[in-house]
């Protein structure tokens, strides 16, 4: 599986953006998909997952009710909708996929995007 995330950039505090990660190869669509983000010098982190159907998700507390995770299956893409974003928010954005259950932790993805830089600034 091979992922491919886009959609950073920079934004005003309080802006939105949406993160898009498509992916390709066998059976990705059965995968759990999740975001992650780092910044330098810090351990990557969870943001948010979803099951392979979409019927399911869960998200970091920091994120909970600024961040939407969704997921189109035709199209193999994994979305991030991030509103009222806060310069904290800066970090690299990295999308991953797990043939396993929905997990915070970074040791139960297999596979892993390029990381999309995304900066607010104040």
């Amino acid at each position: 599986v091979q992922l491919q995330a886009s959609g950073g950039g920079l934004v005003q505090a309080g802006g939105s953006l949406r993160l898009s990660c498509t992916a390709s190869g066998r059976s990705s669509s059965t995968y759990v998909m999740g975001w992650f983000r780092q910044t330098p010098g810090k351990e990557r982190e969870f943001i948010a997952a979803i099951s392979w159907s979409g019927g399911s998700t869960y998200y970091a507390d920091f994120v909970r009710g600024r961040f939407t995770i969704s997921r189109v299956n035709t199209k193999n893409t994994v979305y991030l909708q991030m509103n009222s974003l806060k310069p904290e928010d800066t970090a690299v954005y990295y999308c991953a996929a797990s043939p396993r259950g929905t997990s915070v932790y970074t040791s139960s993805y297999d596979y892993w995007g390029q990381g999309t830089q995304v900066t607010v600034s104040s």
